[in-house]
């Protein structure tokens, strides 16, 4: 175990976190485990620090500027501090820094002859008191009636007697900043710094063996689910379903529709359409560029559907062959996650995931090995996250919605048919519009492109989402008009705290002084960045998953309460989001330290109010 450098009580420097600027600080306490210190500034802020972001009062020089005489025009006349530095601990976001043209710095002809940019001094030679080694100096006020040869000449001798007798050195013109402490430093040419993926060492889903039985059992539970759904009682009692052929599940036509599907929306998504953004950086500093276009993607999928609905083509195919379609997209999906995992082994460790990089083969073909697999410019993950699953969802609920009109001899569709239709249609589109904010969830930055994501982008969504809609084929429910508007406005309920809460935390994040929510109370941390405990953030820790389970609950109740079947979807997602909000804590925790166990405080709940 590493020894600690500095002990409670003792006050040294710190570096205030996003700076180069230290600050006088005490160290309250020390975290043995995570080897961080915890430090209370002046104002009162605590922040946690590392051992390498601290130094000892002795390591630096206290320069006492002309500013200490308190005078506003004297403050304001040095030009080293027109420049611009870094947020100091308490002071208020709203005072903006002021330039050198804005700084009310007296006007002297030295300056404007170009000598060397000094303030005239004037030593005190009674007075030897020091301030860490550094002399008391005070600013000389010359009268308005000096000639410029005086002012010069002063100015001159001011400085040679500086320079002689504190060995101190003239700034270049263009370095206008000047830190208040500065640290004494051997000059030494710096070691780049390579970021390098560690080891995964916390492994998840059951470790090892969990991961391994997870390959098998997603697959096996859509299968289950989807067989279930075809029988008269789709009882979860009538264990197991019948059977089909193994020689029925598959069929080479199938298979050929779903690879058309996949590459035309590969297709849609490669045309030079919608802007460019950069994505979160990487280990090695860069920053992917993305092409946000996957709203044009689905206009381009919704007029292919329509041309193809004008020309009669029959969308109940996919309904007849829905369990063929899913051990298509099954197939497809443990080969390209063969693949992936095959190509990890060439990648760079900055290009590995730090969730799965564990050494062993079958958690980390689970997993995925590498977090941005690109073909070129063609980002696999990203691409798959969104396009052909995502939009299939809303196009196989179209071919329920047909189908049932067709099975049931309807002329329109069911109200409930209606509303499970229109409901994830709406949550489909608004993922598509606020395309961007996916660059900042735990998939994209965290996660690695395996078998998980791969199999869930590809089956698990398209196949298991669109259950309801399945179900209500042949298990039709007839909805009063007053259930159906409880449950829009449940819906609409849902709706609103997913939406309200991912937009005022995509908003926040792009500008802090946005007027939509520069009224927010946040707790700043160590890396700069701002916890919100206020707005919907202050009500519950993920109000965005609260909002997800509670539409997931309005998608199923349209079906009815007769059997638990429809009732899957809210029942798995509201344990993927708890156990998904148990992996956010972790890694909340190590990165914000003590600012997050602040906020926990704040915001006690996590997912439901005054529940968990």
């Amino acid at each position: 175990m590493p020894r600690r450098k500095f002990a409670d009580e003792e006050v040294v420097m710190g570096r205030w976190p996003g700076s180069v600027l230290y600050y006088e600080v005490q160290v309250t306490s020390y975290d043995d485990r995570a080897h961080l210190y915890t430090v209370k500034y002046k104002d009162g802020t605590e922040l946690q620090l590392k051992e390498s972001d601290m130094r000892s009062m002795s390591s630096f020089r206290f320069r006492k500027s002309s500013s200490s005489s308190g005078s506003p025009s004297r403050r304001s006349g040095s030009r080293s501090r027109s420049g611009s530095r870094s947020r100091s601990p308490g002071r208020p976001a709203k005072h903006r820094r002021r330039s050198s043209s804005q700084s009310r710095e007296p006007k002297n002809e030295k300056n404007m002859i170009g000598e060397p940019n000094l303030i005239p001094l004037k030593l005190n030679e009674n007075n030897t008191h020091q301030f860490n080694g550094e002399p008391d100096i005070t600013e000389v006020n010359y009268s308005s009636h000096n000639i410029l040869e005086r002012q010069r000449i002063e100015s001159e001798r001011a400085r040679e007697r500086i320079l002689e007798r504190y060995s101190l050195h003239p700034r270049k013109e263009e370095k206008r900043t000047e830190e208040m402490y500065s640290e004494e430093r051997i000059l030494e040419k710096p070691k780049p710094v390579v970021k390098v993926c560690m080891k995964t060492e916390e492994l998840e889903f059951g470790g090892k063996i969990g991961a391994f039985l997870m390959i098998f059992l997603l697959p096996g539970t859509v299968f289950y689910l989807l067989l279930m759904c075809t029988q008269k009682d789709p009882s979860v009692l009538n264990f197991p379903p019948s059977l089909p052929a193994l020689e029925s599940l598959w069929e080479t036509r199938v298979f050929g529709v779903f690879l058309l599907w996949f590459f035309l929306q590969a297709l849609f998504y490669l045309l030079p359409i919608g802007k460019l953004v950069e994505g979160t950086p990487l280990l090695n500093g860069m920053r992917l560029e993305y092409r946000i276009n996957g709203f044009y993607a689905f206009i381009l999928t919704a007029a292919t559907v329509g041309i193809s609905l004008y020309f009669e083509m029959e969308f109940s195919y996919i309904y007849d062959h829905f369990l063929q379609f899913a051990v298509c997209a099954t197939v497809f999906s443990v080969v390209l996650s063969i693949y992936l995992y095959a190509r990890s082994l060439r990648a760079s460790e900055q290009e590995l995931s730090p969730g799965g990089n564990s050494g062993n083969i079958f958690y980390d073909f689970f997993m995925g090995r590498e977090l941005n697999p690109r073909i070129r410019n063609f980002d696999l993950k990203y691409f798959c996250e969104l396009r052909p699953g995502l939009i299939g969802w809303v196009v196989i609920n179209l071919a329920m919605l047909l189908t049932e009109m067709k099975v049931q001899h309807l002329n329109m569709p069911s109200l409930s048919m209606i509303l499970v239709n229109s409901f994830q249609l709406l949550y489909v589109v608004d993922a598509l519009w606020n395309e961007e904010a996916i660059l900042t969830t735990m998939d994209i930055i965290h996660d690695g492109f395996g078998f998980m994501l791969a199999f869930g982008d590809l089956v698990w969504v398209p196949f298991l989402y669109s259950l309801q809609a399945f179900y209500l084929v042949k298990h039709p429910n007839e909805l009063s008009w007053l259930s159906a508007s409880a449950i829009v406005a449940l819906n609409i309920l849902g709706y609103c705290i997913f939406r309200g809460a991912n937009s005022q935390k995509n908003i926040f994040r792009r500008n802090p002084k946005d007027p939509k929510v520069a009224y927010l109370k946040v707790i700043p941390t160590a890396t700069g960045k701002n916890l919100l405990v206020s707005g919907w953030w202050g009500l519950v820790r993920h109000p965005n998953y609260l909002g997800d389970i509670i539409m997931a609950l309005a998608w199923s109740l349209p079906c009815g309460i007769n059997h638990i079947l429809p009732y899957f979807y809210v029942i798995y997602f509201t344990g993927l989001l708890i156990h998904r909000e148990a992996r956010d804590e972790r890694q909340c925790k190590k990165k914000y330290g003590l600012a997050w166990e602040k906020y926990c405080q704040r915001v006690p709940y996590r997912i439901f109010p005054y529940i968990y």
